[in-house]
């Protein structure tokens, strides 16, 4: 066994005995959530009267609710050093699916369904998706395809096929239970989507933090060949990884469904973006064998903070996307930084 492979059963070993909040947290979430933090209170000094209020922290985390289950599944991906450009894709493919699956079990138009038809339309999508994941999973584990050609390829076929199904048009009918219940209801002041989202997101943390799956995500992100030398199937751990992945962007499309009233074919071109650099900012490495979940929380959080934030100062739109991209870019410098330091150790 070489000195790679004896340090990496070592490391597999020693996780069992790493306290359980620094398994969650990871090594690099605290600086993350400082930098959260800094925004709010910025933002929050500027203009208090509406940063400070609880219909704005409501929307703020409701429509970010949809990214951050793309970004758990996305997480699971980038520590295994791959990528999935295809999960914005796949959520409106999904979407569109349930959407029409819903519709024609409701006669044409599901306005008025119950909560059968609603399960089904939760199944369709949540399949829809999983389908997806699997195909990424299968091409870039067993046919050896890199996974920015395969989610590539899968990002322009499954928003093709959203687009054929319904002639390139939105697929309108959503149950109105649905969005009363699930996209604009409440519990205690906080919307349900949100707390779906947090559910979603916790199994997710501790599926990464706590379990075999999540060691062994950690594992062939650090060292692929090392990790098939001491025993782990890494085909069926990457198929599974990006299974993982398409089945939560099925679940998203299901949630844009209940939040939007209507599944949309356009507007979700940057979702994947938007996912991968939620992840990026919060600290899983895009080399791969390091991030959490958590810092992934903070990751979706700081770009929305941030451009709500300028729109409430009322800074000019245009500047959103600069701002955020120069966080992003910053985000990767320190990722490089770190990583030159941790291997001159």
């Amino acid at each position: 066994m070489t000195d790679t492979e004896t340090t990496l059963s070592k490391d597999l070993s020693a996780e069992e005995r790493t306290p359980l909040l620094k398994r969650l947290t990871g090594a690099n979430t605290l600086w993350i959530g400082l930098v959260l933090l800094v925004l709010v209170a910025v933002f929050g000094a500027i203009r208090p009267d509406a940063v400070f209020q609880v219909t704005t922290l409501q929307f703020l985390l409701a429509e970010t609710s949809v990214l951050l289950v793309l970004a758990v599944g996305m997480t699971f991906v980038i520590i295994t050093s791959g990528i999935d450009l295809s999960v914005g894709s796949v959520l409106v493919f999904a979407s569109v699916t349930s959407a029409l699956a819903m519709n024609e079990l409701s006669g044409g138009d599901a306005t008025n369904a119950g909560w059968g038809v609603i399960a089904c339309g939760l199944l369709v999508a949540v399949v829809s998706g999983a389908v997806w994941g699997l195909l990424n999973g299968l091409l870039v584990s067993r046919a050896k395809i890199p996974p920015l050609i395969v989610t590539l390829g899968s990002f322009g076929a499954a928003q093709g096929a959203a687009l054929l199904l319904n002639n390139g048009s939105n697929v309108s009918g959503i149950p109105d239970r649905l969005n009363r219940t699930f996209g604009s209801g409440t519990w205690f002041g906080i919307p349900n989507i949100v707390i779906v989202a947090a559910i979603v997101t916790a199994a997710g943390a501790l599926l990464l933090s706590t379990t075999r799956f999540g060691r062994y995500t950690y594992a062939v992100g650090s060292n692929e060949e090392a990790a098939r030398r001491v025993g782990i199937s890494v085909r069926n751990h990457l198929t599974k990884v990006y299974l993982l992945a398409g089945t939560l962007a099925g679940l998203a499309g299901f949630m844009g469904n209940a939040f939007f009233r209507v599944a949309v074919v356009t507007g979700h071109e940057t979702d994947n973006l938007n996912a991968i650099a939620a992840v990026v900012l919060g600290g899983t490495s895009i080399f791969g064998g390091m991030g959490s979940v958590l810092g992934t929380v903070f990751g979706v959080f700081i770009p929305a903070v941030l451009e709500k934030g300028l729109v409430i100062i009322g800074v000019r739109e245009f500047w959103q996307p600069i701002a955020v991209a120069i966080v992003l870019v910053a985000a990767v410098w320190l990722d490089q930084t770190r990583r030159r330091a941790r291997n001159q150790r």
